[in-house]
């Protein structure tokens, strides 16, 4: 009686979660006239296949035109050539677009039209007065997780800026990391960032932050050296995967970093830009350049000061990183999780109408 007990419960607690989950993701895309998924990407999720969420912030303001549709189309090319569907995500005409057309990609980057950079504080305002909006970490995620995506790449999060204890200026992306459960895939934070405090308000949120690869040491964006210790070194895909589908398991609701190095023959020119950042960095508290403003202006003027170096490290781990995240996809999907890292952990009341009485008398 026991063993029949014990099986019927295994048996049940299975199948509760994959009802779960068809229940979750329907109701996900059900609830929000917002989203507008692409065809393909709606076919690849509602088949359980590999997807790859793609931010469109570093289309806008990220890199200059033509580089930076020239790079969004490579990237996608790069997460389809790995094994998955990429899907693109920005806001356009007051919807959510996850996978975006040709198009789309020129609006966001040939600078004729104002483009917002969207986070989650933005995205409500944006999507109200129809406004062209590109995606940030933060935004790329809530909506990846409204989709039903797991794994999203992009080239690197922000984090606790330097003199952050004087002016509390803490990206949105570290907060939605420990209450949005979406991977990102990058290349660690950026290097004009705190990182020391970067990582300790990550451990403070909750969030795994793993090392991709033969070292645990923290990438630092352009350069693979920071000097500081991820608390996870994971070296294989499907090792990343295995950790997603636990952790939904366990029912967090908290993203996970997955740190990869920038590629070692794009990383030689790292004393130089880090040069160009610490000049960037002094000219912005000159200027007064601060907020969302503050990356966009760094970035352009390493770019200036290294002479394009800085934009060719940037082009190349974007890629790396969007290599590496469809593999993980891929690996998730294979597991039968391929969504589940951002659905299966959350829990509806509706669920325990589901539940079995089983009476002994």
């Amino acid at each position: 009686m026991h063993i029949c007990k014990l099986r019927l419960s295994a048996a049940w607690t299975l199948r509760r979660a994959e009802l779960s989950q068809r229940r979750l993701l329907s109701s996900a895309r059900k609830q929000s006239p917002l989203l507008n998924i692409a065809p393909r990407v709606r076919e690849a999720l509602s088949n359980g296949e590999p997807v790859v969420a793609l931010e469109s912030t570093i289309i806008s303001h990220g890199m200059p035109y033509p580089q930076n549709v020239e790079t969004a189309r490579e990237v996608e090319q790069i997460v389809a050539a790995s094994g998955s569907i990429p899907a693109t995500i920005a806001l356009i005409d007051g919807r959510i677009h996850v996978g975006l057309s040709d198009g789309d990609l020129l609006r966001l980057g040939n600078g004729r039209e104002t483009v917002v950079k969207a986070s989650r504080r933005d995205m409500a305002a944006v999507l109200s007065q129809r406004l062209l909006g590109a995606t940030t970490v933060s935004g790329t995620m809530l909506a990846a997780h409204m989709a039903g995506i797991s794994v999203f790449a992009t080239g690197g999060i922000g984090g606790v800026h330097r003199g952050a204890e004087d002016t509390m200026d803490v990206s949105a992306d570290l907060t939605e990391l420990g209450r949005t459960p979406v991977a990102v895939v990058c290349a660690g934070a950026k290097s004009i960032l705190d990182l020391p405090k970067t990582l300790e308000y990550l451990e403070t949120q909750g969030v795994p932050v793993v090392a991709f690869g033969d070292s645990n040491e923290f990438p630092a964006f352009f350069s693979q050296h920071s000097g500081l210790q991820a608390p996870w070194k994971l070296q294989r895909a499907e090792q990343v995967a295995q950790l997603l589908k636990t952790n939904a398991e366990l029912g967090l609701q908290n993203g996970v970093v997955v740190a990869v190095p920038i590629p070692e023959e794009h990383a030689k020119a790292s004393v130089d830009i880090e040069q160009a950042i610490e000049a960037a960095l002094r000219e912005s508290e000159r200027l007064g350049v601060k907020g969302k403003e503050a990356t966009p202006f760094l970035l352009k003027r390493v770019v200036e000061r290294t002479g394009g170096a800085s934009l060719l490290a940037n082009i190349a781990l974007v890629k790396n990183n969007a290599r590496v995240a469809s593999q993980i996809a891929a690996s998730l999907a294979s597991m039968g999780g391929s969504q589940g890292f951002s659905t299966t952990a959350s829990y509806s009341p509706e669920t325990r109408t589901d539940q079995p009485l089983l009476v002994i008398g």
